[in-house]
């Protein structure tokens, strides 16, 4: 199966979740990559092991880019187009898919393969369940949230530039300025380490213990829904399937249930660690190591330890 991965950029970096669909896509294929005028962003895809290819528009809209990224494809002919879960990626994978007639599954967090072809899986119902889907054709659009896939390791890669002008007729506006938002900057998605409080912290002083440890590991902060919905916590915080998507290197869960809507969406984390008084929470079924106890009593001890090793 050939694979097309989409590298978006934003200020000469590609996006996380952009990266990880590199890994999907070796799993399944042979993989190819785009981006669209920003060569600095993939040069750094490119130390990944990708084989990008920079389409040079000479406008960076989102038009110039459907109309060029239309092109790329039915030159290359890729049996399955990947992008990130943003609302780039689910503005531009619809628009595609339906140039091509072709299906568009949104919000996937795992593609396996199934005979020839592939399976997406996505949560429903508020997350309380995951669904299979199939999609027939000879091409397939996908939107995969953020933290579903590992980022991959360095590797060798190339860049490649192609002229890929758009013609007048297919731009319908043009960006004349934009503003950066001024919001709290949380990077829940490219943390390697991530540590959050739950419901069992207590109350706010108690979420202040969540934060002491974050900072002594270099690591962001998270929070459950039921954090965030005390207040301890905004909801640039919340990880889970109404919040991020995470895959750190390290996730630490404290006073962490593990519902289901949270689980999900930590999956994708190398190791866990979880720290809850109740030894039947549902958190330490997925917890590379469980800790019984009261956390307000254990992160205390671990943030002495880190600072004795210090």
């Amino acid at each position: 199966m050939k694979v097309l991965v989409y590298i978006e950029t934003k200020e000469g970096s590609p996006v996380q979740g952009s990266l990880e669909l590199l890994t999907a896509a070796k799993e399944l294929g042979e993989t190819l990559a785009v981006a669209v005028e920003d060569k600095d962003a993939a040069e750094k895809a490119a130390a990944l092991g990708a084989k990008v290819t920079v389409l040079k528009t000479g406008d960076a809209s989102e038009d110039a880019q459907t109309a060029a990224l239309e092109g790329y494809i039915r030159e290359t002919q890729p049996e399955l187009v990947l992008f990130s879960g943003t609302q780039i990626g689910k503005d531009l994978a619809p628009r595609l898919a339906q140039r091509f007639g072709a299906g568009c599954v949104t919000d996937v967090t795992a593609i396996e393969k199934a005979g020839e072809g592939v399976e997406f899986v996505r949560p429903a119902y508020g997350g309380t369940v995951l669904e299979r889907l199939a999609v027939s054709g000879p091409v397939q659009f996908a939107t995969v949230r953020s933290g579903s896939f590992a980022k991959p390791e360095a590797a060798e890669g190339s860049v490649e530039e192609k002229d890929a002008p758009v013609a007048a007729e297919a731009l319908k506006a043009k960006v004349i300025d934009a503003a950066k938002e001024i919001a709290e900057a949380v990077d829940l998605e490219g943390a390697d380490v991530i540590v959050t409080g739950g419901r069992g912290m207590g109350d706010a002083e108690g979420f202040k213990l969540v934060e002491e440890l974050a900072a002594l590991l270099g690591g962001v902060v998270g929070a459950s829904r039921p954090a965030i919905e005390e207040g301890w916590a905004s909801r640039a915080h919340q990880v889970g399937q109404s919040g991020k998507i995470v895959a750190p290197k390290l996730y630490i869960a404290c006073g962490v249930s593990g519902a289901m809507q949270h689980v999900s969406g930590i999956m994708g984390s190398k190791y866990i660690v979880a720290i809850n008084k109740d030894e039947a929470a549902s958190i330490f079924d997925i917890a590379d190591v469980g800790i019984v106890g009261d956390v307000k009593e254990i992160i205390p001890l671990l943030i002495e330890e880190i600072k004795n090793r210090k």
